[in-house]
């Protein structure tokens, strides 16, 4: 049976210094301050991510929250917990900044949003597209990967798909994460529907007719479950956005997983029981200061108390 996934995207921040992405609720925030999360948090939660069966879909955070040092120091530790390299969702980088990176680096993934350029420069004014087509550029000629995200909703049709078919083509795109719009309060998007998931099936099911073995990624969001074997039918390989650490055991963690199963797949990992595991034993074994260890402990329990709240 095939099988299918979810994937967590590891966010290491809640800062950006651009915030003036139209449908983002970064830009209805007026602190610049750089908001970023503890090195022990994000072990923690990746640690979670390899145990209970669920992919990386990309380390992300705001752009400029870290310095180019400091990053590469937190992506070796992450590295020594996953045992895995990343996908980096972090702005357009340099080609300086690639190589410094490469250690831990399987591929990139550029935030387009939307193909459409009239509109993709009305609502990302601070966040051209052509860095972003440089760095995939640079990205080949270093033997990684390209992956690209895709919000619909923010007023594209599906006319728009032959432009996102020159950008896989052109740039070698090996995966594309399509989300649905999530309507943030205090955006321009506030009061907009959110697309239908017949219209982001649309864009999967095109997708995977002319680009038979590309990656592809759909975003669902908790109101969004039920939607979950059409968009896998339509072509997905995968699952992201669900809020799973609020939300590990609910009806819509079960629904997800049933909805796998009406779509013919097998679900690898689990999204509603936790395994039986020696996590402090787990913590132990890694290659990581002690302190920092301990750390570590104290944030999963916490992280395992809030899963356990929706589990029975």
């Amino acid at each position: 049976m095939k099988q299918t996934w979810f994937e967590r995207a590891i966010f290491f921040s809640w800062y950006c210094g651009i915030r003036d992405c139209a449908y983002c609720f970064m830009s209805t925030q007026p602190d610049s301050k750089k908001a970023v999360r503890s090195k022990e948090s994000l072990l923690a939660e990746l640690l979670l991510c390899k145990k209970l069966g669920w992919k990386i879909g990309f380390i992300s955070g705001g752009i400029g929250a870290f310095s180019q040092t400091k990053f590469k120091d937190l992506l070796k530790d992450m590295y020594k917990v996953s045992g895995e390299k990343f996908w980096l969702n972090i702005g357009a980088l340099t080609a300086d900044e690639l190589k410094e990176y490469l250690p831990y680096t399987k591929g990139v993934v550029g935030s387009i949003e939307t193909v459409n350029e009239r509109i993709h420069d009305k609502i990302c004014p601070s966040k051209p597209m052509e860095p972003y087509f440089e760095m995939f550029e640079d990205v080949s000629k270093l033997g990684l990967k390209n992956a690209m995200t895709i919000i619909l909703g923010l007023g594209e049709t599906i006319k728009d798909f032959a432009e996102l078919k020159n950008i896989v083509e052109k740039y070698n795109i090996t995966k594309v994460h399509f989300y649905g719009l999530n309507p943030q309060k205090g955006t321009v998007f506030e009061k907009s529907d959110p697309p239908s998931a017949e219209y982001q099936a649309e864009w999967i099911k095109k997708t995977r007719e002319e680009f038979p073995k590309i990656d592809i990624q759909c975003g669902i969001w908790v109101d969004r479950v039920d939607r979950v074997a059409k968009l896998l039918k339509a072509g997905a390989n995968s699952i992201s956005k669900f809020p799973i650490l609020k939300k590990f055991g609910s009806k819509e963690a079960k629904e997800i997983e049933r909805q796998a199963k009406l779509a013919g797949r097998e679900f690898r990992g689990t999204l509603t029981k936790l395994p039986e595991i020696d996590w402090d034993g787990e913590i132990s074994k890694l290659d990581l200061a002690e302190e920092l260890k301990e750390k570590i402990k104290n944030k999963l329990r916490l992280y395992l108390k809030k899963m356990q709240k929706n589990y029975f």
